[in-house]
């Protein structure tokens, strides 16, 4: 049966009959799959990976009519298809893709696929740091007032799961990564930020001018009717403006600027005829100046939503910090230990180490993004007493630690070994930091 919602008919009878494969069998492919195949399209998903490590998700697609082809890239069949939907995963560059595009198969993502399905109003929320804690924040603050919206994308949720279920009477909240946004054409968001810009994910994007322009896309199909917010104490974010057709508002800790503003005590608003101090910094549970800017963020697009201040300023000093990113975990023997694996650049993980208040026993390293680990081990002065180095990039850093002249670092041959380390290292008084600065 094909499944047509009353809303949309036209707009989602597009893929009805439609020979469509999707590239990944991970969590966004196989909801874009499951997405499709409600609505009429004849499915298959590839994979590289063997049949036999992906032999159960493999079984379940299969029994909903949902065709597999693992093992290998679809170089010999890619003709065949009408459509090819990216998983954000697999890079764009593959010999494959470009096979496709010279036989004149649509390629697109999944976030393309589920906006166009979507009768939500769209929020897409955009940076290198930052995005996760912003699009949770968000997303309570416009639950609270739009009980029915929804929090998707790369925070967790695929955008296809809930893409069907959406009405005009609620939100979709959205976190998109640079890989998501490479492969969109009509995505419109009415509300988008970009919340910062500083270089991640080269192995991939080669420059950072490709990595800032994948970043813009979030509002490249705005209208003069959207609203777009930038970070202004970013020069790359304050120069986007330039670029915009959306009506622009800015968050910044350095200026009082139109949109939202903090000095060190407070935040305030100051746009669409509101001009008044929000909330005091202390009086939220998320620390840190880099979550004030998070905040401010928030605050921004919830006000272009229609939000009423006062359901905002409730939200803002209920709202804890999310999962893995400068997360409490628990006191041992008077030491605090911080989960911050979200923070798997370096930035990222700098903004981590300037939000503790005692010294660091801090846990760093991982899989090498190209990222240059200089800046980050430069804050290491006066706040972290040890670290511990893990992972592929060990050597990388522990070169960087030598040429700055910090020696109080020590290598750990698995992530349980580098807690032991940390365990036996940290004193009360003292924190344990996972924050690595890498990816996993």
């Amino acid at each position: 049966m094909i499944y047509v919602r009353k809303e949309n008919k036209m707009k989602t009878n597009i893929y009805n009959g439609k020979k469509i494969i999707i590239s990944g069998m991970a969590r966004s492919g196989i909801s874009a799959a499951k997405l499709l195949k409600k609505f009429g399209a004849d499915v298959t998903v590839q994979d590289a990976k063997e049949r036999e490590k992906l032999k159960s998700e493999a079984e379940k697609l299969e029994k909903e009519g949902i065709k597999t082809y693992l093992g290998k890239n679809p170089d010999d069949i890619i003709s065949d298809f009408d459509i090819l939907v990216m998983s954000p995963g697999v890079p764009c560059d593959l010999d494959f893709v470009k096979k496709a595009r010279e036989a004149g198969v649509e390629v697109t993502g999944e976030i393309e696929v589920a906006s166009s399905v979507c009768d939500s109003p769209i929020i897409g929320i955009t940076g290198t740091n930052g995005k996760t804690t912003t699009t949770a924040l968000t997303g309570e603050i416009v639950k609270n007032y739009k009980e029915k919206s929804e929090v998707v994308g790369n925070i967790g949720t695929p955008f296809c799961d809930k893409a069907a279920l959406t009405d005009k009477d609620s939100f979709i909240v959205a976190e998109l990564s640079s890989f998501q946004l490479e492969t969109i054409h009509k995505f419109r968001p009415v509300i988008s930020a970009v919340l910062n810009i500083t270089p991640d994910h080269l192995n991939r994007h080669k420059t950072i001018e490709n990595y800032i322009a994948a970043k813009e896309r979030v509002f490249e199909n705005q209208t003069d009717e959207d609203y777009l917010i930038l970070n202004y104490d970013d020069e790359a974010c304050r120069d986007m403006k330039n670029r915009a057709r959306a009506k622009v508002f800015m968050f910044s800790r350095k200026e009082k600027v139109e949109g939202v503003y903090a000095d060190d005590t407070s935040i305030y608003i100051n746009m669409l005829g509101i001009n008044e101090k929000l909330v005091d910094i202390d009086d939220m549970n998320i620390i840190g100046t880099h979550n004030t800017e998070n905040a401010m963020a928030a605050v921004a697009m919830a006000l272009c939503a229609k939000v009423p201040v006062e359901i905002i300023r409730k939200t803002l000093k209920e709202f804890k910090a999310v999962e893995h990113r400068i997360e409490f975990v628990k006191t041992v023997n008077g030491v605090d230990y911080y989960n911050d694996s979200k923070g798997t650049n370096p930035d990222a993980a700098i903004k981590a180490i300037e939000a503790m208040k005692k010294p660091i026993v801090l846990i760093g390293g991982g899989y090498d993004k190209g990222s240059d680990f200089t800046e980050w081990i430069e804050k290491f002065e006066g706040k972290v007493k040890k670290l511990i180095v893990i992972g592929a990039v060990t050597e990388k850093i522990e070169k960087t630690c030598d040429k700055l002249g910090f020696k109080n670092y020590e290598r750990a041959e698995s992530f349980e070994d580098a807690i032991d380390k940390c365990y036996s290292y940290a004193q009360s008084g003292d924190c344990v930091l996972l924050s690595p600065a890498c990816a996993s």
